[in-house]
């Protein structure tokens, strides 16, 4: 699992590196069998659908990839679909003309300059259009099974700054303080479990600090607009 059973502790009497251990545990006491909530059968599959998740929930990507890949199942396919049919396909995850240009590109890229292959690089991968380290770190996690990073999306920064463990609010900065603070072998599965939580229980707008198993190792608990107890039973996409 990564990181050691530590003893409870409380918020104010350990190191934020102790604080995140803690949390960790929690964590994968909470969500044991936490995975990517994207569909997908291939590493440019996974690639193409994170990219369409981008201000959308995995949920509505999950709608549209079964008719995107039924139509174009691969990098060379993809890379060689007509742009406005693309854009058609995608239309519901939001931002649709970028994401189908950025698709296209990145797929066209994959087939001249990797042989049709996503690579397994980050250096590599930043270089296709559409893609940050957000993207990268997913598609590496997932597909390749390498821990290259901390993977930042709007749960992940949101839950870090409430449990105390950034000062920052730019993902870049975020990532590099968690992959400080966690062990390399925990760095996406932590993102994973966070991001369960998230949906579950450390909601945006009304967090239900009074069912939250991390509430005493966090500095923010009962700080914030509170949801009913009853409200965290439905996890939002």
């Amino acid at each position: 699992m990564g990181a050691k059973i530590i003893p409870v502790i409380k918020k104010g009497k350990a190191s934020k590196k102790q604080r995140t251990l803690e949390i960790l545990v929690r964590l994968q006491r909470l969500y044991p069998d936490a995975t990517c909530s994207l569909n997908y059968s291939t590493p440019v599959q996974l690639l193409v659908a994170t990219i369409l998740s981008a201000q959308c929930t995995d949920e509505r990507v999950n709608k549209v990839t079964p008719a995107l890949f039924g139509r174009f199942p691969d990098a060379a396919s993809l890379a060689n679909a007509d742009l406005v049919e693309l854009e058609n396909l995608v239309r519901s995850t939001g931002f649709y003309r970028n994401k189908a240009k950025n698709i296209k590109s990145a797929c066209a890229m994959i087939v001249t300059e990797f042989g049709g292959e996503v690579p397994n690089q980050m250096e590599q991968l930043l270089k296709l259009p559409g893609v940050a380290r957000k993207t990268a770190n997913v598609v590496l996690a997932h597909a390749y099974g390498i821990n290259a990073g901390v993977t930042v999306d709007t749960h992940v920064k949101r839950l870090t700054q409430r449990l105390g463990l950034t000062e920052h609010s730019d993902p870049i900065h975020i990532e590099r303080d968690l992959m400080g603070l966690l062990p390399q072998s925990d760095w996406e599965n932590w993102s994973i479990r966070l991001i369960y939580h998230g949906r579950a229980i450390c909601k945006a707008r009304s967090p239900a600090c009074v069912a939250c198993q991390l509430a005493e190792v966090c500095p923010s608990a009962f700080h914030v607009p509170q949801a009913s107890v009853a409200s965290t039973i439905d996890i939002e996409p």
